[in-house]
């Protein structure tokens, strides 16, 4: 198996003794992307103050409604920034990464929700002049009286779905596929919102410029949804025409799907990225799975290998050629973009798994001089692509070890060895220039956090560490 042409097309500058110019866009991108959130939040902090928001804090009343004011400012904010997280922006996905932007999104998603229900909460207690025993009254008084407030109701409501499933005790109750649905509802209740924000929210439309920010940053957040999540796809897919060419079984329970299409050179994915894939016509064909490329893109076709997770997965087995694939993405960090280690070109994969695919692919197309790179693989049972990995090895000159058997010890990412030598040792005596590497990782969530923690024990910079979690 030689390396292809298209491959050697994700070359990364190896010349300079600087970081890489990808890695400085990207930085610069998430630097922008979180000032332009401060900037958002402080402005409406502004506003709330210059509107006489501290000088109402006198009375208990007047106090709680600016309160409610002001939480409700910051919270519009928020979730509007959430829906841009995950709007599927390119420029967004490209500096942060999927899992990030999924983090990212959690932590705005719950802080804005509790926004709302402060917001909620306080305006009513205000309205109520105080009284407690007087806020049910004023709450159904409200929601019925005031334009948008049904709606404003209805947009809670949605949200309070949302916030319910995407705590983890639910979640682990749930498939993905119907956390997802459920999931949707976001827009719904950020949609919503909007009517009672405009009628009854003298902040939002109190001037000019206020309003220009308002309107922008929701037809902004709304044309990102609709351009990346529904146009591009759409737009993707009509173009590529993907279909299934064959179905083969690696091993046990794991399966490579070949998919070929048209013009597949226009398709701007990277070696390690990933995209959602939903096969038409076959069973489950309503629910999107990430899977990762375990072949290096070559502009004709494109490999993504499936484990048997339990989640509809193993449907994968059944799929016939000419079955049509629509797929979302490309999307991920786990890939050349993210190097940072600037001229000496040195990399390392470790992977455990089916966590080995996206890195097989990494081994085959990314750019590294002979002897570069090493590439390590934990399993129980049989390698994954043993075979393809040694020739690529052979042709490209890096270094392969593989750790068969179970691991050692809960927190350690070892197998059972005759020596006795802790994590961080293993890591340094196989690869002692570890430290000066762009390491890949990619398996199990705790063997995976096993690996962070020796690698980091032994002088990884963070920046130099690239980990993709496929959680939800």
């Amino acid at each position: 198996m030689s390396t292809t042409p298209a491959a050697r097309g994700w070359e990364v500058s190896l010349s300079s003794a600087t970081r890489p110019r990808a890695a400085v866009v990207d930085e610069a991108v998430r630097t922008v992307a979180g000032l332009a959130l401060w900037v958002g939040l402080l402005l409406v902090a502004y506003w709330w103050v210059r509107d006489g928001g501290l000088g109402a804090l006198g009375s208990a009343g007047a106090a709680l409604t600016g309160l409610g004011q002001l939480s409700g400012l910051v919270g519009s904010v928020l979730l509007l920034a959430q829906v841009l997280l995950m709007a599927r922006i390119p420029a967004l996905e490209r500096a942060f990464g999927q899992d990030r932007l999924a983090g990212l999104h959690r932590t705005i998603g719950f802080t804005s929700f509790n926004l709302v229900l402060v917001h909620v909460l306080t305006v009513t207690w205000g309205y109520a002049a105080g009284s407690l025993l007087a806020v049910p009254t004023t709450l159904w008084e409200l929601t019925w009286d005031y334009p948008g407030m049904l709606l404003a109701a209805a947009a809670t409501l949605c949200l309070v779905l949302v916030v319910v499933t995407s705590v983890r005790a639910a979640r682990r109750r749930l498939r993905y596929e119907s956390w997802h649905l459920m999931h949707l509802y976001a827009y719904l209740g950020v949609g919503l919102a909007l009517p009672h924000q405009l009628w009854t929210g003298g902040q939002f439309t109190a001037s000019s410029a206020r309003t220009v920010f308002w309107w922008g940053t929701w037809i902004v957040a709304a044309g990102a949804v609709l351009a990346w999540r529904v146009g591009l796809p759409v737009v993707v897919n009509l173009r590529h025409r993907l279909r299934v060419t064959s179905v083969v079984g690696e091993a046990p329970g794991v399966w490579s799907v070949y998919v070929t299409g048209r013009r597949l050179d226009l398709l701007r994915v990277e070696p390690g990225q990933f995209l959602t894939w939903r096969f038409l016509g076959a069973p489950g064909r309503s629910r999107a799975h990430p899977y990762s490329l375990s072949a290096a893109p070559d502009g004709c076709s494109l490999r993504i290998t499936v484990a048997d997770a339990g989640d509809g997965s193993r449907d994968v087995a059944t799929l016939r050629p000419g079955t049509r694939a629509f797929v979302e993405g490309p999307y991920g960090r786990l890939s050349p973009r993210a190097r940072e280690a600037g001229a000496s070109g040195k990399v390392a994969f470790l992977g455990a798994g089916v966590g080995i695919t996206p890195l097989r692919s990494l081994l085959e197309g990314m750019a590294y001089p002979p002897g570069a790179a090493v590439y390590v693989e934990r399993y129980q049972h049989t390698p994954l692509f043993a075979a393809e990995v040694d020739q690529i090895a052979a042709e490209r000159g890096a270094r392969v070890l593989r750790l068969p058997g179970r691991r050692r010890a809960d927190g350690s990412w070892l197998p059972h060895l005759s020596a006795p030598v802790d994590d961080v040792g293993a890591l340094r005596g196989w690869i002692p220039d570890v430290a000066e590497r762009d390491l890949y990782v990619c398996g199990p969530p705790a063997w995976t956090e096993s690996v962070r923690a020796a690698a980091r024990a032994a002088g990884v910079p963070d920046r130099q560490l690239h980990i993709e979690k496929f959680e939800w």
